[in-house]
């Protein structure tokens, strides 16, 4: 179900490719650029840092923040919480791992490694879990962080309301895929596109999904809580 569920996507909405960093250090700084967080958000917040700032973790904490704030408007609000943060992740990178998170977190267990990533601002499990899919050190089963309810609604029909569950559940369904990181980075991409634009949390274009005829939620025209 799954795989046939991707191979339906990826004909509807092509080939994608990740658009947000794959480097741990720079997704932590990438995903403090937008706030609310968002792809687009975080893409206007990062270009702008990266044209106005850099991101070196040397020239970010020794810049000011007033400085990285100003940059950071572009991404959206709170710019002030959000450069003290960056200051934060680029003094502990810089400091602590030689300014290489990934081979300080290549040289950990996966337990070891998740408990690290949370440790730094804004990032859970699914942050954690999508760092380590993209930066390819290990082949978890990660689930776009904004909408896993794609899978879980066509596998089962409408989500419930507690958000644990429901990444769970999307998490257990993406480990029918195969355990390698290209068919699960290809599978993470197609459901965030998916979610993003046809399958949204509320009000889900269903009349237009490419999923309609192999979805339990489209077949019970039931909308999410």
């Amino acid at each position: 179900m799954q795989i046939k569920a991707l191979d339906t996507l990826e004909s509807f909405y092509g080939t994608l490719d990740a658009t947000a960093p794959t480097d741990p250090y720079e997704f932590l700084i990438w995903w403090q650029c937008g706030y609310p967080p968002s792809e687009e958000r975080c893409a206007k917040g990062w270009q702008a840092l990266v044209d106005q700032v850099g991101i070196a973790p040397k020239r970010l904490t020794s810049v000011s923040a007033a400085k990285l704030a100003a940059a950071l408007t572009a991404g959206g609000i709170v710019p002030a919480v959000r450069a003290v943060r960056l200051k934060e992740i680029a003094k502990r990178v810089g400091e602590d791992h030689a300014g290489d998170l990934r081979a300080s977190l290549a040289r950990l267990s996966s337990a070891q490694a998740r408990k690290l990533l949370k440790t730094f601002p804004g990032i859970g499990n699914p942050g954690a879990d999508r760092i380590l899919l993209f930066a390819r050190i290990e082949a978890v089963a990660a689930v776009p962080s904004a909408c896993p309810h794609v899978l879980v609604r066509v596998a089962h029909g409408a989500e419930g309301d507690n958000y644990a569950a429901t990444y769970a559940a999307a998490q257990q369904l993406q480990n029918a895929l195969p355990a390698t990181f290209d068919a699960r980075i290809r599978g993470y991409l197609l459901l965030s596109r998916h979610g993003r634009e046809l399958c949204k949390r509320t009000n889900p274009a269903c009349p237009r999904c490419p999923l309609r005829t192999m979805c339990a939620f489209a077949k019970g025209a039931k909308k999410p809580r």
